[in-house]
């Protein structure tokens, strides 16, 4: 697949691991930084998604996305562990969950940009916990590449993903980009109970706060972890 993601903040809280633990499934180490286990909520502009060589399927090529997620471990792999993934496209949603076993939920959402984005969320889909986020962020320096053993780097330079099917069945996906065009910046979060999916409070400021422009990306098909 190809895609493209815009207007993307990273908004990263530090959790104590003991709280996340219990939350990932079986042949999932969760992968700790300096002892400490990292919740992000990433809202962002998905836009040009479709099947590399073939045309767009409108509904499903532009949509806001939001994410609730931490980092995980596989074989020794690095990679990232969805608790949500809030979106504004309901084909989007159930291809995503039928074809990635991502926990895809159907969202209100809107997106305002300028010299700062609005963004707004707020979880419709029928039977799961409520999610609601409003926040406005903007970049506040130059864009630069995160070095290697930083967290900035930590956080963002993972290069696939893992799911779970019904069955329990544990699955990658590899994607591919250039390093982030990481920006430092400032969110003021006006409403944030994301963390409500898996009992835990986000209504405090992030402790980090990232953001990039825009980045192309492509997407292999799942495979067994």
């Amino acid at each position: 697949m190809r895609m493209t993601w815009e207007h993307l903040a990273f908004l990263h809280w530090p959790v104590p691991a003991e709280l996340l633990r219990e939350q990932i499934p079986e042949g999932l180490e969760l992968d700790l930084y300096e002892g400490h286990a990292w919740l992000g909520v990433v809202p962002f502009l998905m836009t040009g998604v479709g099947l590399r060589g073939f045309p767009n399927v409108p509904g499903t090529d532009r949509f806001p996305e939001l994410n609730l997620r931490t980092y995980v471990k596989c074989k020794g792999k690095a990679g990232v562990w969805f608790f949500s993934l809030d979106a504004g496209s309901r084909l989007a949603v159930r291809m995503a969950r039928w074809r990635f076993h991502l926990p895809y939920y159907d969202a209100r959402m809107r997106i305002d940009s300028g010299e700062r984005i609005h963004y707004t969320s707020e979880r419709v889909h029928r039977g799961t916990v409520s999610g609601r986020f409003e926040a406005e962020y903007r970049p506040v320096s130059a864009v630069k590449e995160s070095l290697p053993g930083t967290l900035e780097h930590w956080l963002t330079e993972r290069y696939c993903l893992f799911s779970c099917d019904p069955k329990g069945n544990l699955w990658r996906g590899e994607i591919h980009h250039r390093p982030w065009p990481l920006q430092s910046a400032v969110a003021s979060v006006r409403e944030n109970t994301l963390g409500d999916l898996i009992g835990i409070d986000l209504d405090e400021r992030p402790a980090l706060v990232h953001y990039a422009e825009r980045l192309d990306v492509v997407a292999w098909p799942l495979v067994l972890a």
